[in-house]
């Protein structure tokens, strides 16, 4: 038995899972990664994000939906019908958690309000939803996705170049955060309905999450009104922490106390930078950072940045060499830590949070459309005839209609 068969640590939690895109599907393929039973609600027209490419996989699948939707079972329903709806509650019968991130006002158009209908069918569910700004305020109701609300939390504001201007993150930072805040917020109301027996709404939106990522910028902003500059790749309160020119790969490299400072003049060649009055402490070094940053840079300039970097970290000193995705992905640390996993020609990212006792495990390689419906409404005590009826109806898929 390989490790993690026996159950993770989620085992025997059940998901109904409504969520498209990323922030929701990456939350809850963190929770079916760690043994919960996840199932995979798809409108009739599938989650778009299956036609997210390319690349595509050989049985036609984006490799974006690939990404965040193992471990999960998939089915085709139609809850903007009654006997769709119907399938749906008996799916919630002995469900514990409903994930969701539809426009505000969605479940509610048809009679799945919380408050009035889940809550009252299902005491014991906890509801929770993710949306992009939440159903009231100022920008209630409004879409969300990654870049626009990246733009909103001031996140192009704090990332780019004065000569360039400001760049939006080149990864989708505010869906995977919003999603692990999700995934953390369901897990806290689990561990309080063990405690009191209760359903609880759970509610996540992208902006909100975004705002709470701020920092230091935020923090600076409220402790002396300090609006961030774009300044590259350096950091705003420490110097150096920069990235510096090296032959082959560039090096990033930072000093966050004198003594690490002193190390890294040392090994850049360079031990009387440490006793310059202008790069003693950290304050002297960052009123000069430009003449800091040029001084490291010529000393760096001819030094293999892999092996500079190398000799920067065993001497204590933080130091990363710019790699690319590839480089990561085949890195030996990478193979090591087990970052990379992978099943009958499917290939992802691993698991963080490594449980000694229930470890996360690669069950099943994300589905195809509709692949587990027949099952899961066999599961739910639908017959033969009945199932038929459902599919020939429209309100069960097993294909994808109006894409």
């Amino acid at each position: 038995m390989e490790a993690g068969e026996a159950g993770g640590a989620l085992s025997g939690i059940k998901i109904v899972d409504l969520a498209r895109v990323l922030g929701g599907p990456y939350c809850t393929q963190m929770l079916a990664d760690h043994g919960a039973e996840v199932i995979k609600i798809e409108p009739p027209q599938g989650d778009e994000t299956r036609d997210w490419g390319p690349p595509f996989l050989r049985d036609g699948t984006s490799a974006y939906f690939s990404g965040v939707n193992r471990n999960k079972k998939s089915i085709g329903l139609d809850l903007s019908k009654p006997q769709g709806r119907e399938v749906f509650f008996r799916l919630l019968a002995d469900a514990d958690v409903l994930t969701e991130n539809f426009k505000p006002g969605t479940l509610e158009k048809w009679g799945l309000c919380y408050e009035q209908v889940l809550s009252e069918k299902f005491p014991r569910l906890v509801h929770a939803r993710l949306t992009g700004f939440g159903a009231d305020g100022p920008m209630g109701g409004f879409p969300g996705y990654d870049a626009m609300v990246q733009a909103w939390a001031g996140f192009n504001s704090v990332n780019g170049t004065p000569e360039g201007g400001p760049v939006r993150l080149g990864i989708p930072m505010v869906d995977l955060g919003t999603g692990l805040h999700l995934a953390v917020g369901i897990l806290m109301a689990l561990l309080e309905r063990h405690r009191s027996g209760r359903d609880q709404f759970l509610e996540v939106t992208l902006y909100d999450a975004a705002v709470s990522l701020q920092h230091p910028h935020a923090t600076n902003w409220f402790g002396g009104e300090m609006t961030p500059e774009l300044v590259g790749n350096a950091h705003p309160t420490l110097a150096p922490y920069d990235q510096f020119r090296t032959r082959g790969r560039n090096v990033v490299t930072g000093a966050g106390n004198d003594a690490q400072f002193r190390r890294l003049c040392t090994i850049i060649g360079r031990p009387d930078m440490a006793d310059d009055s202008r790069f003693k402490t950290n304050k002297d070094r960052s009123a000069n950072r430009l003449a800091l940053a040029e001084a490291i840079n010529n000393a760096v300039s001819e030094r293999d940045g892999e092996q500079l970097a190398m000799e920067l970290m065993r001497a204590g000193v933080p130091a990363g060499v710019v790699q690319s995705v590839t480089d990561v992905l085949r890195h030996p640390h990478t193979l090591h830590r087990k970052m990379v996993v992978e099943k009958d020609g499917y290939k992802g990212t691993g698991w963080p949070n490594k449980l000694s006792r229930t470890p996360a495990s690669l069950r099943s390689t994300p589905p195809q459309y509709g692949a587990d419906t027949c099952e899961v409404l066999q599961q739910l005590g639908y017959d033969e005839n009945e199932i038929k009826s459902l599919l020939q109806s429209g309100i069960a898929l097993t294909e994808r209609t109006g894409t």
